[in-house]
């Protein structure tokens, strides 16, 4: 085996785990969305926020909206397990919405949405450097 075939392998497992994991955080940043959201839409008074928030909607419609974008994100998790070429795609356009709509949740539940907005670059990261060799 030449030092090229070896180092062809070493990057094929490297792309396997790249996608298997970014799937995974994809999954999971999906799942926490949709706690999220249920939360959101089942107990408005969990969440307390300012009178002076320049981004205030109703927290039933900021539910909904998160149950959406979490459904759509667990549906291309699991195209990127299935290995289909438009998840990854998907993934990076649903994880860069997620940062935007968690970043608009800050002053509801502003820790959770420091959480998912991590995970989010982490998923963004992941995905953008797979290399499928």
């Amino acid at each position: 085996m030449t030092t090229q075939q070896s180092e062809h392998r070493v990057q094929q497992g490297f792309a396997a785990f790249g996608t298997i994991g970014a799937a995974i955080l994809l999954l999971v940043g999906g799942i926490i969305e949709l706690l999220q959201g249920i939360s959101a839409v089942a107990e408005d008074e969990l969440f307390v926020v300012g009178p002076e928030y320049v981004y205030k909607m109703d927290l039933t419609t900021w539910g909904w909206i998160h149950i959406v974008v979490s459904i759509i994100a667990i549906a291309i998790a699991v195209g990127m397990f299935t290995g289909a070429a438009w998840a990854r795609v998907g993934a990076i356009c649903i994880a860069s919405l997620s940062i935007i709509l968690n970043f608009l949740w800050l002053p509801y539940f502003p820790w959770w949405s420091i959480l998912v907005i991590a995970v989010d670059i982490v998923i963004i990261w992941a995905v953008a450097t797979w290399r499928n060799v």
